[in-house]
């Protein structure tokens, strides 16, 4: 079992901060997941028609993200948002990136709802997950830089457990030590709002239709809430 914790400075920085742990277990990576396939290509259709467009940095969602940002000493525009960058690059190239069904759902989940999204391969994760900020001796091995070891700014926010951080900057990127893959078995998605007042409804669509796109491909499925007043879910 894995503990997820906010810190009480993260909770005290940001009371509204809402996020959802949707965990799946006995995931079949390697086999077709066609409603995932079917909700990326929807999205694609519908930009290409005009009839919707992924939240851009003059959106609430998107500029509550912003402002957190400078607030931990991150230039959103240089090291944006992950939630950010994917509408940014949809928009571009008129196609989300094809990763893995699991990555490629919670990707059209993020982008879908204006939620930052990521995920964990729990099977890799060292002991207990804290959303945090960072001292600066802690050590990020980006996603796809195998070789790169990096150290987080002071103050910036991190998901960390007891090995390393395995998100840095909140959602900006996540670790290459935790990526998921097609034979990741246990993971855990994440879905965050800075403001559960506001977006705590659209939160819980987003949770409820990402665990129904697992579903069909996991032996069992939980979703999870953290907040500052519920700073602890055990997955």
């Amino acid at each position: 079992m894995t503990v997820f914790r906010i810190s009480p400075a993260v909770a005290d920085a940001f009371p509204d901060t809402l996020i959802a742990l949707v965990t799946a277990a006995g995931l079949r990576g390697h086999e077709p997941w066609p409603d995932t396939t079917t909700a990326v290509e929807d999205l694609e259709q519908q930009l290409a028609y005009g009839t919707w467009q992924p939240a851009d940095e003059t959106d609430p969602r998107i500029e509550a993200w912003h402002t957190a940002y400078r607030s931990f000493g991150t230039n959103p525009r240089r090291i944006r948002p992950s939630v950010d960058a994917l509408g940014r690059r949809l928009a571009k190239k008129g196609a989300l990136p094809r990763i893995n069904p699991a990555v490629d759902s919670y990707n059209a989940v993020s982008v879908r709802h204006g939620l930052p999204a990521g995920a964990f391969d729990l099977d890799h994760v060292s002991g207990d997950v804290e959303i945090r900020h960072a001292d600066g001796t802690e050590t990020f091995t980006p996603l796809g830089e195998a070789d790169t070891v990096e150290n987080p700014r002071p103050g910036e926010i991190i998901y960390a457990d007891t090995t390393g951080v395995l998100t840095r900057h909140w959602n900006h990127r996540d670790s290459h030590r935790t990526r998921v893959t097609e034979d990741s078995n246990h993971v855990a998605f994440i879905l965050e709002t800075l403001h559960g007042a506001r977006d705590g409804a659209l939160l819980k669509i987003a949770a409820d239709e990402l665990q129904s796109l697992l579903i069909p491909h996991a032996a069992r499925t939980a979703v999870h809430c953290l907040s500052p007043a519920q700073p602890l879910a055990t997955v």
